[in-house]
């Protein structure tokens, strides 16, 4: 099912309990991206409350340890709903994995763009990312995320297409320059 072919779908009859999808049918187009935009703040910062926690009650190396693990779950799942929206198989390739990318919650949320992009690779980077800015803003050093991003990236496009090799070109704790906060080699192998 395409995307334009889901969003043409009539809306569904009324059930008991489901005021909150109804709701969603009687708002307009603007009111409907400021609550996916919303959703997604929610999202991050359940994300972020309980990474704290888990840090402040286990230190970091613990608290990044169980974060991969909750990210090479959710990263699968994540893909595979979009996909499924987007009415997209596995095997597609650089294209898929380039749109995806357009689908995360992290897009709703973050400045990303794909560049460098043929048939077989892309680089994808995050151009201002919400969780490192704010750190900058509060004086903190840069989030060390690229042992969890590994699994997420990876994960992520593998899923849209096994072939797919990720190569992570700079992420927190390495240096990075200005224009970006980490940055993503996708390349499709034979």
């Amino acid at each position: 099912m395409t995307t334009q072919t889901a969003l043409q779908k009539t809306e569904p009859e009324n059930a008991a309990g489901d005021e909150g999808i109804q709701l969603l049918y009687s708002l307009s187009k603007e009111e409907l991206v400021r609550i996916i935009t919303d959703d997604a703040k929610n999202w991050l910062a359940h994300d972020g409350v309980w990474f704290q926690s888990l840090e402040k009650k286990f230190g970091m190396d613990v608290a990044v340890d169980i974060d991969t693990d909750a990210w090479r779950l959710f990263t699968v799942i994540e893909a595979k709903r979009i996909m499924e929206r987007l009415g997209l198989k596995p095997g597609g390739g650089i294209p898929a994995l380039v749109e995806c990318l357009k689908h995360r919650f992290y897009a709703r949320l973050n400045l990303q763009q794909c560049l460098e992009v043929t048939e077989t690779q892309a680089v994808f980077r995050m151009i201002d990312c919400r969780v490192q800015s704010a750190r900058k803003r509060k004086g903190l050093p840069d989030h060390p995320c690229k042992s969890v991003g590994i699994v997420e990236y990876s994960g992520f496009a593998s899923t849209i297409d096994p072939r797919i090799h990720t190569r992570c070109i700079a992420c927190p704790p390495d240096e990075h320059p200005e224009e970006f906060w980490c940055a993503w080699e996708f390349t499709l192998k034979p």
